[in-house]
């Protein structure tokens, strides 16, 4: 990945997981200009890397994210350091079209717009003891951008009864209700990342690029158009080098050597 000036955001590469941590532990890691211009930087860049197999989404400290930097929509918002690439429906939209897994690493709290990035990323691990809630309707205000990503992963009766009271669900029960994949204790959060990652990496990458498009370009069509746009994507996908070995692979009863085409 490219070295950028970040101010805001660490990020970092091992082992093909490109890992950014929101970095505003002081403010609880709340999303102003800059720290959403420099995620759609490090998005981009992760994506274009081939040795990235998998993006990890975290905050330093001990909150995930607190949201929107409530003191930078009332004015005063710091200025970019890096040329601007767009603000948070940009990011959210970033997350949804990128064709890498994301795994959202809830360290701690995620709140309003810190929320919109777990919903938004393809996997989400959080701690039991976190709250992951929307209490914008608490300031007179609404979770209107992260609704649209919410109401992807939620049933409508409990997305709306928790935006509606400002609810704040514990990791656990976030997981029921959707919101993450799994709740785990704080010992063991970074044990479970890792074995998300780690099954990422033993599949093909260009299946998973392959087909994580498909699933961002057919979200919302009906079936009739849905099922021969997916048809069109399988005969690609089978012209694929990784295809190809992986049919022979399973046919010889070994393991197949991935080449990323």
């Amino acid at each position: 990945m490219t070295p950028r000036a970040y101010e805001q955001l660490l990020v970092g590469v091992s082992s093909g997981v490109a890992t950014l941590t929101l970095n505003r532990p002081e403010r609880r890691n709340a999303l102003g200009p800059v720290l959403v211009n420099e995620l759609l930087w490090a998005l981009d860049d992760a994506t274009a890397d081939d040795a990235v197999r998998s993006i990890v989404l975290t905050g330093a400290g001990k909150v995930f994210s607190a949201g929107g930097d409530f003191g930078q929509m009332t004015g005063g918002a710091d200025t970019p350091a890096l040329p601007p690439k767009g603000d948070f429906k940009d990011l959210l939209l970033a997350l949804f079209r990128t064709n890498k897994p994301v795994i959202a690493r809830v360290n701690g709290h995620a709140m309003g717009g810190g929320l919109g990035l777990v919903a938004a990323s393809t996997f989400a691990v959080a701690v039991a003891d976190a709250k992951l809630g929307t209490p914008e309707v608490d300031v007179g205000l609404f979770p209107f951008m992260i609704f649209a990503v919410l109401e992807r992963i939620m049933t409508r009766r409990r997305l709306i009864e928790m935006v509606l009271f400002g609810q704040k669900l514990t990791g656990a029960e976030a997981a029921a209700a959707g919101l993450v994949n799994i709740a785990v204790a704080a010992a063991d959060l970074d044990a479970t990342v890792a074995e998300y990652a780690g099954k990422i990496a033993e599949k093909s990458p260009i299946a998973l690029r392959l087909g994580l498009e498909a699933l961002r370009d057919t979200d919302g069509l009906g079936m009739t158009e849905k099922v021969p746009a997916l048809s069109e994507r399988l005969m690609a996908c089978l012209g694929t080098e990784d295809a190809r070995e992986g049919l022979t692979a399973f046919l010889e009863k070994r393991a197949p050597k991935w080449q990323g085409r």
